[in-house]
């Protein structure tokens, strides 16, 4: 007892106290050099391994191009100048953290994007952001071999490799998508292929065809506000605006059979799907701090944004488990297995992903399905939101392209009754799809995707670019680049001419990337582009529109998500005299 008296004493005392902090701040110091050499000795093994790529002129040696590229209509002109400068690639350092490879030629491009999926890894610099909305990341901190999860980009966002488990670490990293329930997006390996492999019947021509309805129908109801607005005396509007809450409108009604009536009035989920992209941008674009989760978390944007998380996941969750319930009850009722629950109405999103089974009889699981609905409302209705106003504005700006498309659809529908597409109609409107093409390629809705590989991966001029480098895809610098595209800044639908289909570079155009991990919904947005902007043509003249905030018809493209337009992308609009 007098040892025990003697060492609580001691622990106890003042001398004690200065003896444990100083302990503690030894350890904490050294902790801290050691992370800090580990890091600076990382970045100068990939300055080393990345020397064989050109790199544009650094702010300092540690904080390289930190800084140097904006998301506004100066950091798009800023990819034009390395574009213009270095041709096909450049290596881009984000301080000692993050070491990109940034490529912008088809010739370079392909490689990457054709690699096997298995290979290929969906890196975090983009795709941290949406990992709570399209999955759970809810696990924080795994042990593999002594070495802490938190080390592995998937959480700190840089990619460390692990020399001689690179096997393991790709293993444990599938395993751990799996548990997190991740959507097709931003899922990888086998958890990809699979997923990948049970989606594909949801976006069969013959699906497809059903939702053909939904467009024009939802296209219906944006151009009779038009018309009304118009009839109000206001001709000036904004395309993002009412073109958002239209793909709104179109995927609740194919994804979960749901009107919401989102054109004409408010909806929770709507509200909260708008709320989610936007705070999203904020996060990404205006506080470095809240990159952390565990700052952002504790934040009033974060607080807004679980909120909002929680109103959209609700949502998706009632209705998968209100569908399986019935899906259920069906099957008890039924005799003939293959009837399906919506044997009596068309197929919707949800249902395909109900009935879908792997080559071992197993479905997505109710968090699976959750997920991917999720994924199919984020990735489908911005995106095409953008296409179709940027195809809307390019037309307004050249009139005798307009004047053109509209012909092909007044031949089209020329003895009809109604004023609807209809699915064999997108085949005969070859030239609307060449207007539409060009401003995929002017005006890309996603300016770039990122990647990394468990590999090395080799480009040309004998060029590597190590394992675990994230390669920064861009696809506006592959569109805008002069040695692929002549006049690259002019809008040119005859570039997408079939006749000229031949002497088009592979590669060169990739609106919805390319290669294993292409945009799974790419016939279904371009289905949904072709007839929204036929019927808007048929019923609407336009031409460039006055933005309020600049005082004046000039627009200045703002790139965040997607492509959009500071203060919003206006248009003038004349209805015509064409029954609807």
């Amino acid at each position: 007892m007098t040892l025990l008296h003697t060492v609580l004493a001691l622990v106890l005392s003042w001398t004690g106290l200065y003896s444990v902090l100083y302990i503690f701040s030894i350890g904490l110091i050294t902790v801290v050099a050691l992370w800090t050499a580990r890091l600076l000795l990382r970045h100068a093994w990939y300055t080393h391994k990345l020397s064989c790529f050109s790199k544009p002129q650094t702010r300092s040696w540690l904080l390289g191009h930190l800084g140097k590229m904006q998301s506004t209509e100066e950091g798009l002109q800023r990819v034009d100048d390395l574009v213009q400068t270095y041709k096909h690639s450049c290596c881009w350092f984000i301080g000692p953290f993050y070491h990109l490879v940034r490529l912008f030629h088809p010739d370079y491009v392909k490689p990457l994007l054709m690699a096997a999926a298995s290979i290929t890894v969906k890196d975090e610099l983009i795709y941290h952001h949406l990992q709570p909305w399209l999955g759970k990341s809810d696990i924080s901190v795994f042990l593999i071999h002594g070495y802490k999860i938190g080390s592995v980009s998937i959480f700190f966002n840089y990619p460390v490799l692990i020399e001689g488990r690179k096997y393991r670490k790709e293993l444990f990293l599938q395993t751990l998508f799996f548990l997190s329930g991740n959507s097709v997006l931003i899922s990888n390996g086998e958890v990809w292929s699979r997923k990948r492999r049970l989606l594909t019947p949801a976006f069969h021509f013959d699906i497809l065809k059903s939702y053909i309805a939904v467009f024009n129908s939802s296209a219906k109801t944006m151009h009779d506000k038009w018309c009304r607005l118009v009839a109000e005396g206001k001709t000036n509007l904004e395309m993002f605006d009412h073109v958002s809450l239209m793909t709104l409108d179109s995927l609740l009604k194919c994804a979960f059979s749901y009107d919401s009536n989102c054109q004409e009035s408010s909806s929770e989920y709507v509200s909260a799907i708008v709320e989610l992209s936007d705070l999203i941008i904020e996060r990404r674009e205006k506080n470095i701090l809240h990159h952390w989760d565990w700052i952002y978390w504790k934040t009033q944007q974060g607080k807004q944004f679980k909120q909002a998380l929680n109103t959209v996941h609700r949502f998706t969750r009632d209705v998968v488990e209100k569908r399986h319930t019935l899906l259920n009850q069906q099957r008890e009722t039924e005799t003939q297995s293959e009837i399906a629950p919506t044997a009596q109405k068309r197929k919707d999103f949800v249902d395909i992903l109900l009935l879908t089974k792997d080559e071992d009889g197993q479905g997505l699981t109710d968090e699976e399905m959750q997920a991917e609905a999720n994924t199919f409302m984020f990735a489908g209705h911005d995106t095409t939101a953008s296409a179709i106003c940027w195809t809307l504005y390019n037309l307004a700006r050249h009139e005798h392209y307009q004047e053109k498309c509209r012909q092909e659809v007044m031949d089209l529908m020329e003895g009809r009754d109604g004023q609807e597409i209809e699915w064999e109609d997108l085949s005969n409107l070859p030239f609307t799809t060449m207007c539409i093409k060009e401003s995929l390629r002017l005006h890309s809705p996603v300016q770039a995707v990122t990647r990394s590989y468990t590999q090395d991966m080799v480009l040309p001029g004998n060029r590597t670019v190590p394992a675990g480098t994230i390669c920064l895809v861009s696809i506006y610098g592959t569109h805008h680049n002069p040695t692929v595209w002549t006049n690259p800044h002019e809008y040119d639908p005859q570039r997408f001419d079939p006749s000229n289909k031949k002497s088009q570079t592979s590669h060169a155009f990739i609106p919805f990337s390319s290669g294993p991990r292409n945009c799974i919904g790419q016939k279904f947005a371009m289905a949904e582009l072709r007839v929204v902007v036929a019927l808007t043509l048929l019923r609407f003249r336009l031409t460039p529109g006055v933005n309020p905030e600049l005082g004046s018809s000039r627009v200045r493209r703002l790139p965040q998500l997607v492509l959009r337009a500071e203060g919003g992308l206006w248009l003038q609009l004349e209805p015509l005299n064409t029954p609807t």
